[in-house]
């Protein structure tokens, strides 16, 4: 493999030291990153094209936790170019980059963006977000869980309980009593998705809690598949691997960012941008995964398979 990625995300590979305060803002990004271009190839060159939706979701509602940016923001915005109308649950200090992501959806297609700043560690939170949503659309046809954050920690003897005990509830808890007040609004035909992580299958060293955290979002998925499938309610995973979002400057040393994951990965040896992932969202929650639950998909360059 070439030292340097062939690709068409030039901020892919090119990234300058930069860091950030969590939970990291995409307006606070350089260079900014891509959530709605996907790469193709014509005859072994890449370049980039503006993803267009061909109806899948028509109709749909979604909830999309963590939507303001990153992964969520691109879920949202394929939701939308698919016609669904989402629902955008992220932290009231992220109301700027929801508000962007609102102003993309209404710019690139006939949907609409409802926002719903709030804290998802509040036990208060998640009838509110269920009720806000059906309140604005009337029905809730697909929750992605997609919240997260994680925060480094290079030996377990260093690791704070505050930090760890604030991981589980963003990453896992708040997944699962969100699902609770979500399920009984569901049809069947409805679909749940759940990001969880490469690292619940390789391992980090520097994220201990964070990946056990991701490793339990596996198992919620597949035992909440086998629940739910007599209803006819799909629950599957995605599996992403590094992804250049606002979480990874917001989560590590500047200096970790620069050139970060160029060789790494066995598949284009570089960082995925979030529009990366935002079509597997689309299939899972449209037609496409209508014969699929319990299952990850595994959107991380091969990660996943280990070896060097």
């Amino acid at each position: 493999m070439s030292d340097k990625p062939v690709t068409a995300y030039k901020n892919s590979v090119e990234l300058p030291p930069q860091e950030q305060n969590l939970p990291g803002l995409d307006k606070e990004m350089g260079p900014s990153a891509e959530h709605s271009q996907v790469e193709c190839w014509d005859n072994g060159k890449p370049y980039l094209k503006e993803y267009a939706g061909s109806g899948k979701l028509l109709g749909k509602k979604a909830i999309i936790t963590g939507g303001d940016s990153g992964i969520g923001r691109s879920a949202a915005v394929f939701f939308a170019r698919e016609g669904a109308d989402v629902s955008l649950v992220y932290l009231p200090e992220e109301q700027t980059d929801a508000e962007s992501v609102q102003k993309e959806i209404a710019e690139t297609s006939k949907q609409q963006a409802h926002l719903i700043p709030t804290d998802l560690k509040d036990p208060n939170s998640y009838k509110h977000v269920i009720s806000s949503h059906l309140e604005r659309f009337g029905q809730l046809d697909i929750l992605v869980n997609n919240a997260s954050q994680q925060i480094m920690c290079k030996s377990i003897t260093e690791l704070d309980p505050d930090n760890v005990e604030s991981t589980f509830r963003t990453n896992i808890l708040q997944m699962i009593y969100l699902t609770k007040e979500a399920v009984p609004h569901m049809k069947r035909g409805s679909s749940i998705i759940n990001t969880t992580s490469v690292t619940a299958y390789k391992g980090s060293v520097g994220m201990l809690d964070c990946s056990a955290t991701k490793g339990a979002i596996v198992t919620f998925t597949r035992s909440l598949a086998v629940q739910l499938a007599p209803k006819g309610i799909r629950v599957n995973g995605i599996a992403p691997g590094p992804v250049y979002t606002p979480l990874q400057p917001a989560s590590r040393p500047a200096e970790n960012m620069e050139g970060w994951t160029v060789g790494q990965v066995p598949l284009h040896g570089r960082a995925a941008q979030p529009a990366e992932l935002g079509e597997a969202y689309v299939f899972l929650a449209g037609p496409g995964g209508n014969y699929m639950t319990g299952s990850i998909l595994h959107i991380n360059a091969g990660q996943h398979m280990g070896g060097s």
